[in-house]
């Protein structure tokens, strides 16, 4: 009966865990529909400024070009990994986390490597290399431009006092809740355009293209970030739905199996039972 005991105390263990990952899963549910609105509606923009930018960028004289788009001899890189702040999400937090370290082992094992945590599992993944210069996980708390611009212009800072040479981002872009895809971008130095057509089109600019770009290099830096993070948050919950999804069925058939363990175990022993009664009944005749 001590068996019994303890398949019972397991059923009950699972089916406790099994209303937990369900209820995380119906959250994660709802949070993913507003997060994937939001990063399906920003995309084209931030995407369409993006090449805007890289396209007048190309057409400027090389003493006219910006501060942002310095190429310098790389010896310094900042690595932006963006990971979450929490768990239980698959392997979400550590695919970046990889990436990451590949970059810094292979890319740039000849450069000095730095990095700047957006999320706690990122940060806590790193901190052990003392090579994190900021951990910036409460942007989570107040997901918003103006807070995600205040990292962008510290980036920005950073690159432009030579700090770093080069500066890339890695995070899970969202394709839908079952599929994220990694993605390593490109942050400062702006990327050059290269076009596939030599098309020229005559344009009259107002103000000049110089300040036009200018003006615009801040704004579309501070956008692709604020896109990137917004991709990372969407990926995240659908990561998190589908691996609570898994961890609900999973511990669906895992209580299943011991129901019928335990079924299987009491008939046993209500057999060995009446085995004894009768046993005893028949030495009492005897």
């Amino acid at each position: 009966m001590a068996n019994l005991k303890e398949i019972r105390n397991r059923i009950s263990s699972v089916s406790s865990t099994m209303q937990i990952t369900s209820a995380m899963k119906m959250v994660s549910a709802a949070k993913l529909k507003k997060a994937q609105d939001a990063i399906t509606a920003m995309r084209p923009y931030a995407d369409k400024l993006t090449e805007l930018l890289q396209s007048l960028s190309a057409t400027l004289d090389a003493d006219s070009g910006s501060k942002y788009s310095d190429q310098r001899e790389v010896k310094k890189v900042l690595l932006v990994p963006i990971t979450s702040n929490r768990g239980l999400a698959g392997a979400f937090n550590s695919n970046i986390i990889k990436e990451v370290t590949k970059l810094s082992k292979e890319k740039y094992a000849n450069q000095e490597v730095s990095y700047l945590a957006i999320g706690k599992k990122g940060n806590d993944a790193f901190k052990k290399t003392n090579m994190v210069i900021d951990n910036k996980s409460e942007v989570y708390d107040d997901l918003t431009f103006d807070n995600v611009a205040e990292i962008a212009e510290m980036l920005m800072l950073k690159f432009v006092d030579g700090e770093f040479d080069k500066i890339e981002i890695v995070y899970n872009k969202f394709k839908n809740a079952a599929t994220q895809i990694i993605m390593t971008e490109q942050f400062l130095p702006i990327v050059p355009f290269e076009s596939e057509s030599n098309v020229n089109l005559d344009y009259i600019f107002e103000p000049s293209k110089v300040e036009i770009v200018e003006q615009l290099i801040p704004k579309s830096l501070k956008t692709q970030l604020y896109k990137s993070i917004r991709d990372s948050f969407a990926s995240e919950h659908g990561a998190r739905m589908t691996a609570m999804h898994k961890a609900t069925d999973n511990a669906t058939e895992l209580r299943d199996q011991l129901k019928l363990t335990y079924n299987k175990a009491r008939q046993a022993s209500i057999t060995n039972e009446i085995l004894e009664i009768v046993g005893g009944a028949e030495a009492l005749n005897n």
